[in-house]
């Protein structure tokens, strides 16, 4: 029998901890969803799901815009990152500067961007419209597509450039040696190398975009989608039974596993390691190949980036309310600093919550999955995947169900936001922890033990020290999507516990997009120093 130890008490709070904050929320969707609205038990709603034409297309529509969403993220970022670490790219950091700023740029801010762009009034449309040219607005599928591609592009760049970059030359030296031309090493040598990298970094993309609630919500028109569905059935049945709602979620989660289940097989399938002895140096191109290679990469770049550069500009545009004019001036700032100066303290001290309990609990949890490898560690490794890729929308789902009646009652409080984003974000500290960990040798900490300390003692003295820049990565990245995050707070929120990311949302509904961009930009500056900081540690 094994022992009782701190380990052992760890292991059960952890599963205590997943049972409240995810297993009975996710259960109470499930029950929800085959009640009917006088709670009679009934799959009818499953049966109204599959015989309405309009659930059924709002399905396929899901389909459409994450695989869509999943190919154009993976053209630009296998282009970008094949010719950042493979040729002499130029400003090679500003490069990834451009991308990371794509990555951690508020949600949904990006599609409204493009709508000032290429909108039915938008500025570059008007421009092209005066000399002769006339382009279609960037509503529909089309703008959904686009937009999904220069956002989650990052997601493939920052994965298959960094393993691109430890691919084994010499294997690549052979293949050229024996008469491979390029392309056949390509795909013969340096694909199957990147390709687990590939697929994780696709499955981020296809998962945001099947749970992406706001981007198709402002430039769909009518192009509704399974998160936009649950959202608008939810917010009709505030107050009786969210059937419909909870039905769709089910589905969402289900569609997401899959994804994941598969992304799993397709990337264990065929297995390929290199020794990184013999890294790849880079290619100074000539002529028109070093053109094309840097316009390229600086082309994908400034595109991702160009929300955030259009909001920042757009920020200190001089405005008649919600009316932009000519000229620059703070009055965007001023209306924040004295109407939502509230929003802006609730995202701060959510988010600080949240990463606070997020680092204490993720820390151990990391160091249990990867110290104490047993079947019971790799389940619990397993079910951290869970809320990892599930959708935001339908955490705050869940946690309306779970904790609207019974002995926790959370809606409306600022304890239930800041739960919801410490359970969706946990996984990412407890990934980079354990990953910080695989690389430290346990035998300082058993010796440690064998002189007399407790376990718990050796955890504190021995082990956290030498994974503090892991942990610090992990709650910077935690933080910046804790600070951003849209979805489940826009179901969970009361006037009281507005955060910035819902506010944004509003402003935008209304018109008012100077504040809305304002507001953008600080929290871009907020993301992108929590960035920083985390790739200093990193």
């Amino acid at each position: 029998m094994p022992r009782f130890n701190f380990w052992t008490v760890v292991m059960i709070l952890t599963w205590v901890l997943l049972f409240v904050l995810l297993f009975i929320p996710v259960g109470s969707v499930l029950v929800s969803s085959v009640y009917d609205q006088s709670g009679n038990l009934t799959f009818a709603n499953y049966l109204k799901f599959l015989g309405e034409p309009r659930f059924h297309q709002a399905f396929v529509n899901t389909l459409v815009v994450g695989f869509g969403g999943l190919l154009g993220a993976l053209l630009l970022g296998s282009i970008m990152a094949f010719c950042v670490s493979r040729f002499v790219i130029g400003g090679g950091r500003f490069v990834s500067l451009l991308a990371i700023l794509a990555l951690v740029s508020p949600p949904f801010i990006g599609a409204y961007s493009w709508i000032v762009l290429f909108g039915a009034g938008g500025v570059v449309r008007g421009f092209l419209r005066d000399i002769g040219i006339n382009m279609p607005p960037i509503y529909g599928v089309g703008g959904i597509l686009m937009v999904f591609s220069l956002k989650f592009y990052p997601y493939v760049y920052l994965m298959v450039s960094g393993a691109l970059s430890n691919v084994n030359r010499s294997l690549e030296e052979a293949a050229e040696g024996l008469g491979l031309t390029p392309w056949q090493r390509t795909f013969k040598i340096s694909f199957p190398m990147v390709f687990p990298a590939l697929t994780a970094g696709g499955l981020l993309a296809l998962i945001h975009a099947i749970a992406d609630f706001g981007t198709p919500r402002l430039l769909g028109r009518g192009y509704n989608v399974l998160a936009t569905e649950a959202f608008t059935l939810y917010s009709a049945e505030v107050g009786s039974n969210m059937s419909m709602a909870t039905t769709i979620s089910v589905i969402l989660i289900m569609v997401s596993m899959v994804f994941v289940m598969l992304q799993r097989y397709m990337s264990r399938r065929n297995v390929y390691h290199g020794n990184m002895i013999n890294k790849p140096q880079r290619i100074q191109l000539r002529g028109w190949r070093n053109v094309l290679a840097h316009f390229a990469v600086y082309f994908i770049g400034l595109c991702g980036a160009m929300p955030v550069i259009i909001s920042v500009i757009y920020s200190f545009r001089k405005t008649s309310g919600p009316v932009f004019q000519d000229g620059f001036a703070l009055q965007s700032y001023e209306r924040i600093l004295f109407n939502l100066g509230d929003v802006v303290r609730n995202s701060l001290t959510f988010s600080v919550s949240a990463v606070v309990l997020i680092v204490m609990v993720g820390t151990v949890v990391g160091v249990l999955v990867a110290r104490r490898t047993n079947f019971n560690t790799a389940l619990l490794d397993g079910a951290f995947m869970v809320p990892y890729v599930m959708p935001g929308i339908v955490i705050g789902i869940a946690f309306i169900a779970a904790f609207n009646t019974g002995p926790i009652v959370l809606t409306g409080t600022a304890m239930i936001i800041i739960l919801s984003i410490f359970i969706r974000r946990l996984p990412y500290t407890v990934r980079t922890t354990a990953s910080s960990l695989r690389q430290i040798s346990p035998s300082m900490e058993e010796a440690a033990i064998s002189l007399g300390y407790s376990p718990f003692q050796a955890f504190l003295r021995i082990t956290v020290p030498l994974i503090v820049p892991g942990i610090i990565a992990g709650g910077m990245l935690s933080f910046v999507t804790a600070i951003n995050e849209l979805s489940s707070s826009l179901v969970l929120y009361v006037g009281s516990t507005m955060t910035m990311p819902v506010r944004i949302y509003l402003l935008i509904l209304d018109g008012d997009f100077g504040t809305a961009a304002a507001l953008s930009t600080i929290l871009l500056a907020l993301s992108g120093g929590a960035v920083y900081i985390a790739f200093r540690f990193m």
